[in-house]
């Protein structure tokens, strides 16, 4: 079954390796970030590929970070915990604009690859779960290719590149906190 997603509306995108990445990362989530936003960190540390999420998160919350962050290696935020995740969140920190970090599968030669996009992310979506958009504003690391159906391929992921991008990520957001 095809599911039809509303589109994201890309802002920016760079190569994490590039020697500007955080830069040109927090200048496009500056534009989006209020002093009411927080951060939703998505994923699982049982596969690294999609331990992006909860590594920035615990990065972030180790830095300070301004905003509340959700999402961390010792308490994720994943597929099994999403809903019930955003319904305390929303009870918590009514009204307040999201920043949803996730990792993603993609094309090949777009491998470590972060983007920012106006609208939310859809976790789960590149291994075929159908979930709730989340966020009003999102982060996404590339971290392998879409495998078409062999979803388990996720599990090729080399943590250095996770760690990589998730760095850059966290710089990103909280280089944006300071200039916003």
């Amino acid at each position: 079954m095809k599911i039809n997603y509303p589109k994201s509306t890309l802002l920016t995108r760079t190569h994490h390796t590039k020697e500007n990445a955080t830069e040109i990362l927090s200048q496009s989530i500056r534009d989006k970030i209020t002093p009411r936003s927080l951060v939703l960190c998505i994923g699982t540390d049982r596969c690294i590929g999609d331990a992006l999420g909860p590594i920035v998160g615990t990065l972030l919350k180790e830095k300070n970070c301004r905003f509340p962050v959700y999402g961390t290696l010792d308490s994720p935020i994943h597929a099994v915990n999403l809903l019930t995740s955003i319904e305390a969140i929303k009870e918590t920190h009514p009204n307040r604009h999201i920043l949803a970090v996730d990792a993603c599968l993609g094309y090949e030669h777009l491998i470590g690859n972060i983007h920012v996009k106006k609208g939310p992310i859809f976790p789960g979506k590149g291994v075929g779960k159908n979930l709730p958009g989340v966020g009003q504003t999102s982060i996404i690391g590339i971290v392998d290719k879409f495998h078409g159906e062999d979803c388990f391929s996720i599990h090729t992921i080399r943590l250095n590149l996770v760690t990589n991008i998730a760095k850059i990520i966290v710089n990103s957001i909280i280089r944006a906190s300071y200039l916003s």
